[in-house]
């Protein structure tokens, strides 16, 4: 029987629906536009497009999230979420949590080009009868970064470092 007691890990499917198209712009020059948009199951549409830094404007969207931005903000959202879940548990309020969070891209080890670092700086305040000491509030970022499903599904380097907890 499947609860909420049930900590069994279990499979689930995540669907991102990511759709481009041409227009009247000719392609077999490279000279198409990169933006595009994704889709995700819960209704959300992002606009997305290659980073200026890959393909120049106007054939990218600086508007617009490019993959490697989605990627930086994937692994900080999943870090925050296990975060605020283990303080809860914990019984710590957090008031605030902002993660400025920031990826690398260079040559990995072969010499392509890959996202070879990811470092999470987040800023977390507490209010409440007990605010933890700043030991404990490390600690809880290293459960939190354990627990990172994405974290622990790249091969990316992705740090945390974290900024002016309280304690």
């Amino acid at each position: 029987m499947a609860g909420a007691a049930d900590r069994t890990p279990r499979m689930s499917e995540h669907l991102a629906t990511v759709e481009w198209r041409r227009g009247d712009a000719p392609f077999s020059d490279a000279r198409y536009s990169r933006a595009h948009r994704w889709r995700f199951d819960g209704g959300a549409e992002v606009r997305a497009s290659s980073s200026p830094h890959v393909v120049p404007i106007p054939l990218s969207d600086p508007a617009a999230v490019d993959p490697e931005e989605a990627f930086v903000a994937s692994l900080s959202s999943c870090h925050m979420l296990w975060f605020l879940s283990i303080a809860a548990k914990r019984g710590l309020v957090v008031d605030a949590y902002v993660d400025e969070a920031v990826g690398v891209v260079a040559p990995d080890a072969d010499g392509q080009l890959a996202v070879t670092r990811v470092t999470l700086r987040p800023r977390v305040s507490f209010v409440g009868p007990r605010v933890p000491a700043r030991e404990e509030v490390r600690a809880l970022h290293d459960l939190a970064h354990h627990a990172c499903f994405i974290a622990r599904s790249v091969k990316t380097d992705v740090r945390c470092e974290p900024r002016d907890e309280a304690g």
